[in-house]
């Protein structure tokens, strides 16, 4: 895992795993931000970790190039960003094609990058929510796996709606994680399976915390 900030998804993640709804292990989680609290969730979860701060390397691409060497010694099956605040070098990512997903406060294509839920209120939306998708170099464009759908309310501000979406955030993402354990979803360079067949639009997680087509 690929975290910045509190790791709010990261718990999700290890809650998940605890309760033995994912039969998975996170083997790492890396950081560009040594001091930030998902780092020491994960040391007191006995996770190992790694921590380099950008601006001691000479380039974006010299960290990247260091960061994912170190990733891929742990030789992960699948790397998540979440809340991993920095853009990836592109050919970073393309050493990992199928290989590695985010997660996004917004419904893409609405919304890419920040201050989302602030742009969802300027803009008059009723509906917002949160997006699994797959990383390519282009910022938030990778091909939608699963979204999480909330209403605007009535008096809603930003802080409001952020709270609500990040409760749905963290069920879309453990279940995204579960299908993709399981085999349930494949990710391919250009495509995405869902149970065997091609994936034409996102799933959406409904009230039980399913992921189903959307209708």
């Amino acid at each position: 895992m690929l975290a910045s900030g509190r790791g709010s998804n990261l718990r999700a993640l290890i809650q998940a795993q605890e309760r033995g709804e994912l039969d998975t292990r996170i083997v790492g989680v890396f950081s560009d931000r040594p001091a930030c609290a998902a780092l020491a969730l994960a040391r007191e979860h006995g996770i190992p970790t790694l921590a380099a701060k950008p601006a001691k390397f000479a380039s974006r691409q010299a960290f990247d190039d260091f960061m994912f060497r170190e990733i891929e010694a742990v030789q992960p099956d699948l790397i998540v960003c979440a809340g991993y605040m920095r853009l990836i070098s592109e050919s970073v990512v393309r050493r990992f094609p199928g290989r590695m997903i985010n997660i996004h406060p917004s419904l893409l294509p609405k919304y890419p990058g920040l201050d989302t839920h602030m742009r969802v209120l300027e803009a008059g939306d009723s509906e917002h929510g949160a997006s699994v998708h797959c990383v390519i170099p282009a910022l938030d464009a990778g091909a939608v796996i699963a979204q999480a759908r909330v209403p605007v309310l009535p008096g809603d501000d930003a802080d409001s709606l952020a709270q609500r979406v990040l409760e749905r955030e963290h069920s879309v993402l453990v279940q995204c994680v579960k299908a993709i354990a399981d085999g349930t979803i494949e990710l391919g360079t250009n495509h995405i399976d869902w149970r065997g067949k091609p994936l034409h639009s996102p799933l959406r997680l409904n009230q039980r915390d399913q992921l189903e087509e959307s209708t």
